[in-house]
């Protein structure tokens, strides 16, 4: 009956949005398109670089995980995001890849590179995370998870630049950046969206930004 009723739900709130990432070959254009420029992007710079000196730090949610079965599911019900729903759908480890993850994950760690998933999923769900991303066959060297209350994933970075981040992982050069969120970058905020164009100048060049119209901390910006 839910799925039934999917063709005329898009008047429920993000429904559309939902559509979109599920069944838009512009959205899956524009995943390959930035996995494909942060794969020139590393390559060009860091191929000749010592192997494991270097690492591509990316976030999990719709970056390298696919999510939007779990945001149908909730919409279908008339339902938004809750923290029992969620923590359900990630112990059920049926998220999919997104377009082009794969492909840079490997090619990273073909030139030697490191992967790192820094994730603000909690680390009580930290365990399901990488159970899910290794059922998918997908490279990674670690996951970092969000410990205490605070969502802010700079000293995440920080550990793993400076070599904190595992007892096998020396310190680490970090070659490039890959979120759907700008807060996925270092310093990254709102702020940003009427910065000068000058302050967005790593993005396209080791920041890369994947779509997503579902949610973020755009949500809460003002409609200017």
């Amino acid at each position: 009956m839910l799925l039934a009723a999917w063709g005329c739900a898009h008047a429920r709130p993000g429904a559309l949005a939902i559509h979109w990432v599920r069944s838009s070959a512009e959205y899956r254009a524009l995943c390959l398109q930035t996995y494909a420029a942060a794969g020139r992007a590393v390559e060009s710079g860091f191929a000749a670089r010592p192997p494991r000196s270097w690492a591509v730090i990316l976030d999990a949610d719709e970056t390298v995980l696919d999510n939007s079965l779990y945001q149908k599911e909730r919409s279908l019900a008339g339902r938004g995001f809750s923290p029992e729903s969620w923590a359900a759908w990630v112990k059920r480890r049926e998220a999919h890849e997104i377009p082009g993850a794969r492909g840079f994950l490997e090619r990273v760690r073909t030139l030697g590179g490191v992967v790192a998933i820094v994730t603000n999923r909690t680390a009580a769900l930290c365990d399901d995370t990488r159970a899910n991303l290794a059922q998918l066959a997908l490279p990674f060297d670690v996951v970092l998870c969000q410990t205490g209350e605070s969502s802010d994933k700079q000293s995440r970075f920080r550990d793993v630049a400076e070599g904190r981040a595992a007892a096998d992982l020396p310190a680490l050069e970090i070659a490039a950046w890959v979120g759907d969120n700008v807060r996925d970058f270092p310093d990254g905020s709102q702020a940003l969206r009427s910065a000068p164009e000058a302050d967005l100048a790593r993005f396209g060049a080791r920041a890369f930004v994947l779509p997503n119209p579902m949610y973020g901390s755009w949500e809460k910006n003002p409609d200017d």
